[in-house]
């Protein structure tokens, strides 16, 4: 199983199957209703490996969403669209698609053993366009 992220804005952000490890996407909804809300929200978690290339194509993305976090909310930049692919044997199983996502965490953590870094970003679509939000999939790539 592979996935591939695609961020685009000011920018476009490119990770694919060297770089992201798992995927975590979860629709939010208050635990305290005993009905079905309208305050629903979409996240997704990303945890990856930070890939020391430096050179032209082969340039590690990661930096770029370091980068994208630190954009302020005052900055129309600070929401982009994100597409999230998850491949197992040639088929996309989910194609989420967030056209307003933002960046809520974002960590990297390194040590001196292991050789590479790891990066986490949690994600969320803004809340009152989250009807946009579309998860597809069960298709050939």
């Amino acid at each position: 199983m592979g996935f591939k992220l695609q961020v685009e804005g000011a920018e476009t952000i490119e990770l694919g199957m060297d770089n992201i490890m798992t995927v975590t996407y979860d629709t939010d909804t208050p635990d305290d209703s005993n009905a079905r809300s309208t305050d629903v929200g979409a996240t997704l978690r990303i945890t990856g490996k930070i890939i020391t290339a430096t050179d032209g194509d082969n340039a590690d993305d990661t930096m770029k969403l370091a980068l994208w976090s630190l954009v302020p909310a005052e900055k129309a930049d600070c929401y982009r669209k994100v597409t999230l692919e998850v491949i197992a044997a040639d088929q996309v199983i989910r194609k989420i698609h967030f056209p307003n996502a933002f960046v809520v965490d974002y960590t990297e953590r390194f040590g001196d053993t292991e050789g590479v870094g790891t990066f986490e970003l949690f994600i969320k679509q803004k809340k009152d366009k989250t009807e946009m939000a579309k998860v597809e999939g069960g298709y050939a790539v």
